[in-house]
């Protein structure tokens, strides 16, 4: 009855509104991430309930819903955008005799999917491994046997009895390698501080164009597609701007609402650069009409790393999507608050590039003898 799409499983989403007023933004974005990972979605399921379920998350009657649907159209997976717990994912695949894995599980293989440096690899096997470690229950059949899927690579899966002591060692290994890498990293950055090179870091939303940014103004021919984490690996460049010199940028991972804990916990090496950045561009996608809450995700998430004490300026990004006319924006006293843009056409590069020069310029002037650090300030819109 349906054709087995190539490259991926079939599955069913299931989302559920517990009166978040973004629940079909939610929705849509984990279409995306769905998407991402190469599944071929059969169907979906949505509903509202004023709490989870402990049992079942969402409650009988619509369990058997699922259920129904599963064996009507031959799903191999059901994907809940949510984070569930292992005994309710447990008593979910007995209700749907198939595969339940969560938002969580979904994000971490995107991750695995895309990460390319060594390094990268390293920090998502750690992040599965320790969301695993969390599912080693009596009884939970993937362990039980070799098997691959959304959700299932990476780390792999051995006998239930010696899981725990397996990931225990491998967790130690992963932590020790990342720590020399970490160091080398520090080491790194260190010498370029002493050269008194500035840093400038993009951030940002998922998919709201960084690295699109990033190619328009280094020429590096980074990873970009449109679509969520195409960057997970941090890529660094020199670029020059009149007046200033040169200019370290860096392209880095993308966040998104509800990250996964062990996956900033295992990246935070990585974005805490972000947090020894000179200046973040916040990179925002200006036609999405989830913005706002996309930039309060992002400024979440640099918090977690106390990244929110460097100074910022908002890139508002695709304007060739919102027939809006590149400019900047300042504040009553003059400060640069933030850039209109599309880095895809290069519309409006000039007045960033112009931005940076008189930011980083201002901050030399009020460096003073032996500072090499920009003002606290943030610059944002």
């Amino acid at each position: 009855m349906f054709e087995r799409h190539q490259g991926g499983e079939r599955v069913v989403l299931v989302a559920i509104d517990f009166g978040d007023p973004d629940f079909q933004e939610s929705v849509a974005e984990m279409r995306l991430l769905a998407t991402g990972a190469g599944l071929h979605i059969l169907g979906e399921v949505l509903g509202k309930r004023a709490r989870p379920d402990a049992a079942l998350f969402v409650g009988s009657g619509k369990a058997d819903e699922i259920a129904a649907l599963v064996a009507a159209v031959e799903a191999d997976v059901v994907i809940f955008n949510h984070e569930l717990s292992p005994a309710q994912e447990r008593n979910l695949e007995r209700r749907f005799h198939c595969r339940v894995i969560d938002r969580v599980s979904l994000i971490l293989d995107i991750f695995a999917r895309r990460a390319q440096s060594a390094e990268g690899k390293l920090q998502v096997e750690l992040a599965q491994l320790k969301h695993l470690s969390t599912r080693l229950v009596r009884g939970w059949t993937h362990l039980e046997r070799q098997r691959g899927g959304v959700g299932m690579r990476g780390p792999g899966e051995k006998q239930l009895e010696t899981d725990r002591r397996l990931i225990g060692v491998r967790v130690k290994a992963l932590q020790e390698r990342l720590a020399k890498l970490d160091k080398q990293r520090r080491t790194q950055r260190r010498a370029r501080s002493r050269q008194q090179v500035r840093s400038v870091a993009l951030v940002g939303y998922t998919n709201a164009g960084k690295s699109t940014l990033f190619n328009a103004l280094t020429h590096a021919g980074a990873y970009a597609a449109d679509q969520l984490f195409a960057t997970l690996d941090t890529t660094t460049r020199k670029i020059y701007l009149p007046k200033v010199g040169e200019v370290v940028l860096s392209d880095t991972v993308g966040f998104i609402t509800r990250l996964p804990h062990d996956l900033v916990a295992a990246f935070r090496a990585t974005l805490e650069a972000t947090a020894e950045a000179d200046l973040l561009l916040h990179v925002v996608d200006a036609a999405s009409p989830a913005r706002e809450r996309q930039i309060a995700a992002v400024d979440k998430v640099l918090k977690e790393i106390g990244a929110d004490v460097v100074p910022q300026l908002r890139v508002y990004n695709k304007l060739d999507l919102t027939g809006v006319a590149p400019g900047v924006t300042r504040d009553e006293y003059g400060k640069l608050q933030s850039v209109y843009v599309s880095a895809k056409t290069g519309a409006g590069l000039e007045l960033l590039r112009d931005a940076l020069s008189e930011i980083l310029l201002e901050a030399r002037a009020g460096d003073g003898p032996g500072a090499d650090a920009l003002p606290t300030t943030t610059f944002s819109a």
